[in-house]
């Protein structure tokens, strides 16, 4: 559905006599999160002379799950501009912004940054981008750290929460009492197994770590019939024979018949 509304817009730009001599300026907007606002940066860009602006909720930290910056880089001709406000909006790996401006570069386009106002038209705009690719990095790093620290500090207070519950412990346990398996619940619900066994282990006894019973390998039953000819008495038999006494030989007792009584 992306790719058939690109090639749309694509298609609009090129019917248009007035710029089908110009290079297209497409504008990619990013957030991380979804109560973040993109409207900020989709004016800018619009205001910027971008002809198609694709925007999404993604975090940057990867080029994983983007559908939208994709899409672009698949649509990008010879000549096209991709357009963003700041370089960590394209990505804050510097290996991922580095790979995407030389994706460009493949396809005959180029990379326009509004703040600060570069462009890898130039060698000069490529060093700059390297060196702000390295710095949103850095500065993805550091907001880590500060959160990792603002986490450990709440939980020296005893005020820290954690991450909201993806699902309520009464409809884990509801649908446990109706029969379902966990490894259906967490399936129906969209959440890890993990999580239904932490739900569970107040009242259900479950404990995080422990295995479906339906997902238990089987066990396999042991061998029925009768034992080999001669194990069991392998087994009575002694490992090692008393020693015999050295120079003496081995005496075999033997009992000699009775008689017969002569008639």
């Amino acid at each position: 559905m992306r790719g058939l509304t690109m090639a749309a817009d694509r298609a609009h730009i090129e019917a248009n006599p007035a710029r089908r001599t110009l290079m297209a300026r497409i504008g990619y907007a990013r957030v991380s999160t979804a109560d973040q606002d993109l409207t900020l940066q989709v004016e800018r860009l619009k205001a910027a002379g971008c002809m198609i602006v694709r925007s999404e909720k993604q975090s940057g930290k990867s080029r994983t799950g983007r559908d939208e910056l994709e899409t672009i880089l698949q649509f990008l001709r010879e000549g096209d501009e991709l357009v963003v406000v700041r370089l960590d909006r394209l990505g804050r790996s510097t290996r991922d912004v580095l790979n995407i401006v030389h994706d460009l570069e493949q396809a005959g386009a180029s990379l326009r940054v509004l703040d600060p106002e570069l462009t890898t038209s130039g060698d000069l705009g490529r060093l700059v981008v390297t060196v702000l690719g390295m710095v949103a990095e850095m500065e993805h790093r550091f907001i880590l750290e500060r959160q990792r620290a603002g986490i450990e500090a709440a939980k020296g207070r005893g005020v820290y929460k954690g991450r909201p519950r993806t699902a309520p412990n009464e409809e884990i346990r509801r649908r446990r009492a109706t029969g379902m398996g966990v490894t259906e619940i967490a399936r129906a619900l969209k959440v890890s197994r993990m999580t239904v066994y932490r739900a569970l282990s107040p009242g259900d006894g479950a404990e995080a770590g422990a295995t479906d019973p339906a997902e238990q390998p089987a066990v396999a039953a042991p061998k029925s019939g009768k034992p080999k000819a001669g194990a069991s008495s392998a087994k009575a038999r002694p490992e090692t024979a008393e020693p015999r006494a050295a120079g003496k030989p081995a005496t075999r007792s033997m009992r000699r018949p009775a008689s017969r009584s002569s008639k």
